[in-house]
């Protein structure tokens, strides 16, 4: 990163105040206010921090007015069409693409520390079979905590950090597969040493003790491209919540089960589950989408178009036309006609020409056809969301990485605030009050 030779001034009460300008490798610009409250006693206000740097990464490069995304330099396109999710997680993680050998290691790594503690099987048994599956993820993850020691948080080791790292990825999807398990009351498949990452967790998800899952191709490249497509998008809810949570140098497991938890909203990585709720209630009033088109005008009306507008994306998100192919082959190659593919497309079109949307940079988002996949392979709604975490995960364990090795220690997360209660007023005792 640079600094511009040229600093901003910053005009208060009367005083001039120089803060620096600083550039990224892609030219964007930043004010640097860290010392802002030192000189001048102000502090800056950003609802949702929405105009707000939390810190400097190498690790994804997101343009939201034109539309692209690259992992460490790499176009997205590039790596959904040719690249593994192994593979993208390296990249995620280490900053470069894995040779061969490397890919070889590191998939060995993941059979070797795919089975959870056989202690933990029981921590499944707590939960009701209706508990959602993120919870369960939630508290399983942070509960590796206790069965897989983590590092020194002040000074980790390069194998210390290899080893939670692949621990955290590879038992993820041993967790997911029991969650799911446990929810329609079925015993536990653990997973085969002799599978691929995909195809492990659809048999452990899918197969039984008796019937074995047939495992098609076309699946396993649709999944593997949603989960290359979700696994980073820089400071988001969900990662600049591990980020914040591990700068008080929480371990990997506590921070990513945070993580997860903000990923669970529907307006982050739950919004794939509203969108297959819309389009289901769409098509079970008949179908017709004009006026969910006006309703969705309607400033005085609740309904909104799910999967619709991004808070960056100020152009059609990039990762939507990606999965929008990957869903018509995919439910080509299957022979499923599912009306709800049909409903999203006129959706889509009506958007696109629609000047009320196009004028408010309102486009689909990777939620908007993503739901779709999940569904056409036999994942249930509430499971949409835990497969995002899944793919998620290298970005996670990226960032957490990526800010506990900043030169001289990262800071504590510690936002400020503008106080808007009362002032300063005594107590009275109960007796005496009204």
């Amino acid at each position: 990163m640079e600094q511009h030779p040229q600093p901003a001034k910053v005009i208060l009460d009367g005083n001039t105040f120089e803060l620096p300008i600083v550039v990224g490798t892609e030219g964007e610009k930043g004010i640097d206010i860290s010392k802002l409250r030192t000189l001048t006693n102000y502090v800056t206000l950003d609802h949702g921090f929405g105009n707000t740097s939390n810190c400097e990464s190498a690790i994804t490069y997101l343009d939201g007015d034109a539309g692209v995304l690259r992992y460490r330099g790499y176009p997205i396109e590039q790596l959904a069409e040719h690249s593994s999710f192994l593979e993208v997680a390296h990249l995620l993680i280490y900053g470069e693409l894995p040779s061969a050998e490397q890919l070889r290691r590191l998939s060995e790594n993941f059979t070797d520390h795919s089975m959870i503690h056989e202690d933990m099987k029981r921590f499944f048994d707590g939960y009701p079979s209706s508990a959602h599956p993120m919870a369960v993820l939630a508290s399983m993850v942070c509960s590796l905590s206790a069965y897989y020691p983590g590092i020194d948080m002040m000074n980790p080791t390069k194998e210390d950090f290899d080893r939670i790292a692949i621990q955290l990825m590879s038992k993820v999807r041993t967790i997911v597969a029991f969650a799911y398990k446990k929810s329609i009351g079925e015993p536990f498949i653990y997973p085969h040493e002799d599978m691929e990452y995909v195809p492990n967790l659809l048999n452990m998800m899918f197969s039984s003790p008796t019937k074995p899952y047939k495992i098609y191709d076309e699946v396993v490249q649709a999944m593997k491209v949603l989960f290359i497509l979700h696994a980073d998008h820089e400071q988001n809810c969900s990662t600049s919540t591990v980020r914040l949570v591990g700068s008080a140098r929480t371990n990997l497991f506590a921070s990513v089960s945070a993580g997860i938890c903000a990923l669970w909203g529907p307006l982050h990585g739950g919004a794939n589950e509203a969108v297959i709720d819309m389009l289901e209630m769409i098509h079970a009033h008949g179908g017709g989408i004009e006026k969910y088109i006006d309703m969705a005008k309607d400033k005085n009306n609740t309904f909104r178009l799910m999967g619709v507008g991004h808070r960056v994306y100020k152009s059609y998100d990039p990762r939507a036309k990606i999965i929008k192919q990957c869903a018509h082959q995919l439910l080509g190659k299957l022979g499923i006609d599912d009306p709800l593919l049909e409903i999203a497309i006129q959706l889509e079109e009506a958007v696109l020409r629609d000047p009320y949307f196009v004028e408010r940079n309102l486009y689909p988002n990777v939620d908007f056809y993503s739901g779709l996949i999940y569904k056409a392979i036999g994942i249930p709604k509430d499971m949409f969301t835990v497969m995002f975490a899944i793919g998620r995960m290298p970005g996670w364990i990226a960032h957490w990485k990526e800010m506990i090795e900043v030169p001289g220690g990262s800071k504590i997360g510690r936002p400020r605030q503008i106080y808007v209660g009362p002032q300063r007023r005594d107590y009275v005792p109960v007796t005496r009050r009204v």
